[in-house]
């Protein structure tokens, strides 16, 4: 594995986590002018910042690969689509991704949401104020997985609960520490509860749909994709609501067009996943010695994809810094990663988006609460802590 001089990279060396976890767009601009390819020893690892090379390491998964042991996330459910490459990869991601086809998700998941979102804004309306991270982004990505895995007998806050439980299992292995006991106690009461689902074979189904696909997955590894579509359609569905909010209010002349002109919403939902991707980088690790942007990555190596940093490429997005829900090229973006590891979730998440943003701005006079300002913050997972907002009642 690497082990880099600093010398030959000194914008990586300088650079440290708070950086990455604050505001990492000036770093990553220098980094992307300076070094697109640089050895971050806070990250004991790559980091690649332009957008072609970028696009290049999530598509060659032949030598950049999910498939190692360090993969936090495997540690914590097991092999899952998540944390495989190649045909066994496929073997585990088609029979979930089939139900997420853009007619089979407006088909199935339209009605619901619209639903959820007119009650989750319907009982904030009165109340004049609201903090939208906790009132209203999350409970709808956790109300829409919760519909999605057909679990029944659970609710949402049970599923959130035990997505709660994984992440913190995740991020203390990612800390080089050892996963708390209430993940598994959170896994074998998912497991039962897919177990039941897999059985009843209720209609529409998706968890008994993909144990009687033709892949032939074993209950394990539905359980272990289960937890994956946790992980895929909670933290990064409430991420890309609340950044999109935080845009549209933050940039009054751009929420006046989208007021003006209702069809730019879905166009300032891309351009706010551009310049702000709620999942902002994805790791690899190098299957052989292997020649990218300029420098030699060995065997092994981490390789960490900034989709923030090739999201404000300004080889492919002038004025990359610039919220512009006219930008004509912003659905160009990574936020959904690129590859066979694309999210294939990301027609739910854009529908979830569209209606909870549309019936936000209904309420007059919407506004972020100048008392309580918000921000983007996170190393990996990217929105604002919490997110006030205002509105006339």
């Amino acid at each position: 594995m690497t082990s880099e001089p600093t010398s030959r990279f000194p914008v990586g060396a300088a650079a440290t986590v708070a950086d990455l976890e604050d505001d990492p767009h000036p770093l990553l601009a220098r980094l992307r002018a300076a070094e697109p390819v640089s050895w971050l020893p806070a990250l004991g690892g790559w980091l690649v910042t332009s957008r072609d090379l970028a696009q290049r390491v999530m598509r060659d998964a032949a030598a950049f690969t999910v498939d190692d042991p360090r993969f936090s996330t495997a540690r914590v459910v097991g092999p899952s689509m998540l944390s495989l490459d190649g045909p066994v990869h496929t073997r585990h991601r088609d029979p979930f991704a089939r139900p997420f086809r853009p007619a089979r998700t407006r088909e199935r998941f339209t009605a619901f949401v619209e639903a959820e979102v007119a009650r989750l804004v319907g009982g904030l309306a009165p109340a004049g104020r609201a903090e939208l991270r906790g009132e209203l982004a999350g409970p709808l990505a956790v109300a829409v997985v919760a519909e999605a895995l057909g679990l029944e007998g659970v609710d949402a806050a049970t599923v959130r609960s035990w997505y709660g439980a994984f992440v913190e299992a995740v991020s203390a292995i990612t800390a080089g520490g050892d996963a708390p006991a209430r993940a598994d106690e959170a896994y074998a009461l998912l497991r039962a509860a897919v177990e039941k689902a897999i059985t009843a074979d209720a209609p529409g189904s998706l968890l008994a749909e993909a144990a009687a696909d033709g892949a032939g997955l074993t209950t394990a590894e539905v359980v272990a994709n289960a937890a994956i579509l946790m992980f895929g359609g909670i933290d990064t569905t409430e991420g890309m609501i609340a950044n999109t909010v935080l845009h549209l209010l933050g940039h009054p002349a751009e929420l006046r067009l989208v007021l003006d002109d209702p069809d730019l919403l879905p166009a300032a939902i891309e351009e706010s996943l551009r310049l702000e991707p709620s999942a902002s980088v994805v790791d690899r690790y190098a299957t052989r010695d292997t020649a990218l942007g300029g420098v030699t990555v060995r065997a092994g190596d981490l390789v960490r994809v900034s989709i923030a940093g090739a999201n404000r490429d300004p080889a492919v997005f002038p004025d990359p810094d610039r919220f512009d829900v006219r930008r004509a090229n912003a659905g160009e973006h990574l936020a959904f990663a690129h590859g066979p590891h694309f999210c294939f979730g990301a027609h739910l998440a854009r529908l979830e988006a569209r209606t909870a943003v549309a019936a936000l701005l209904e309420l007059p006079g919407l506004r972020l609460d100048p008392a309580r300002p918000a921000r983007a913050h996170g190393l990996v997972f990217r929105k604002p802590p919490h997110l006030h907002v205002l509105w006339d009642r």
